[in-house]
């Protein structure tokens, strides 16, 4: 039997986002003149058929479903990340300078979301066949061993980072390489030396870009005065940087933050919706949620997304199947992540990245592969008595 207790859990985020997507969405209604339950009818269809798709997916014996819905979903994404930019504008919708949107009838299809649920399933097969249980006696073994993943991500780093100007995806992933990495058997030596290698190609990335270059500057402008305050004069001034951009997104998350206080302003008479911020209902959901429900309604949604995180890691626990405990473990590492890189980001400890919150944030293509994701670990479940 499926993890009924997921299931519920799930059900009630997703629920819970149609409400506030409705409540949040007020300012880019009028903005772009839509009809007053755009949002609010896009988001309960992508849950409905979400819901649906979990359900769906739980009733598929595991071993027929894993791994071949996963290189389904890993093949496709790559071909549709490869072709999305030769795409015209009418096929093509664009963010940040580069085409990330396919557009179809209805709705929109980012396939970067969907394929993180295929890099997940890919490194879970792979890392079971080449590290676990395998004993090599040299750093320099085990380095040569990773060579053909290094190329494999470089390759993803190219059409996320390079064709989408998404660093924030590629972060993303390159966190599950190095936790699920760590969870296959691979040596802390190895991971740290990977850890050295992403941080050297990260400011690569950052420093060839203008737009990456002004981001920093503007996170930097926003926290150097609190970094600065507690490090030597002279250190400090030589780090100091003078008409930075304003962080306007940073100022008003935490404004919100803080008008929210304990118990909120209430559902709907939040402010910082009304055009202080663009589509809050999206990237910035937990700075409205919690001007709206003060930190009581943070508190509760956080309580239950770490429920959600403590079943599937129960779940990857009990399995005996190497592939399934890594596949669960990545989907985990993949929705706690992205939780922390959006809370981080809204509240001005690092740059904000443009990653959505799963099950809450506006979006058909995140909550679709998200229920993906969730569908395919409550197949997993369901083997647990059997193994």
């Amino acid at each position: 039997m499926a993890d009924k207790k997921l299931f519920f859990y799930v059900t009630f985020l997703l629920s819970f986002s149609v409400i506030i997507c409705y409540s949040l969405s007020a300012y880019a209604i009028d903005y772009y003149g839509y009809g007053e339950f755009h949002f609010l009818i896009r988001q309960s269809i992508a849950v409905i058929i979400g819901i649906l798709v979990i359900w769906i997916l739980s009733q598929i014996p595991a071993d027929k479903l894993i791994i071949k819905l996963g290189f389904f979903i890993l093949i496709s994404s790559i071909l549709l990340l490869v072709v999305m930019p030769f795409l015209p504008e009418s096929l093509a919708s664009s963010a940040g300078g580069a085409k990330r949107w396919i557009r179809l009838p209805g709705f929109s299809l980012a396939p970067s979301e969907f394929f993180k649920i295929g890099f997940i399933v890919f490194l879970a097969w792979s890392f079971s066949r080449k590290f676990v249980g395998q004993e090599r006696d040299s750093l320099f073994s085990e380095f040569g061993a990773f060579i053909p993943y290094i190329v494999f991500f470089s390759i993803v780093a190219i059409l996320i980072v390079v064709m989408q100007n998404d660093l924030g995806q590629a972060i993303l992933m390159a966190i599950i390489l190095m936790v699920m990495l760590l969870f296959a058997g691979g040596s802390k030596k190895l991971a740290g030396m990977l850890l050295v290698l992403a941080f050297s190609l990260g400011a690569l990335a950052i420093v060839t870009s203008e737009h990456r270059i002004n981001r920093i500057k503007t996170w930097w402008g926003g926290t150097q005065d609190l970094v600065l305050s507690i490090l030597p004069e002279q250190i400090a001034q030589n780090m100091r940087i003078e008409n930075t951009p304003e962080p306007y997104q940073i100022y008003y998350s935490i404004s919100a933050i803080n008008n929210g206080g304990f118990i909120g302003l209430g559902l709907g008479n939040g402010v910082i919706k009304l055009g202080f911020l663009s589509e809050v209902h999206t990237d910035i959901v937990l700075a409205g949620l919690s001007e709206e429900l003060g930190l009581i309604g943070l508190g509760i949604f956080i309580i239950i997304f770490i429920l959600i995180l403590h079943r599937i890691l129960k779940i990857a626990n009990r399995t005996t199947n190497n592939i399934y405990s890594l596949f669960c473990i990545g989907v985990c590492v993949m929705f706690g992540f992205s939780f922390l890189i959006n809370a981080f980001g809204i509240t001005g400890i690092i740059p904000i990245k443009g990653i959505a919150v799963p099950f809450l944030s506006y979006g058909g293509s995140a909550v679709l592969a998200s229920c993906i994701a969730i569908g395919m670990v409550l197949s997993i479940s369901k083997t647990i008595n059997k193994d």
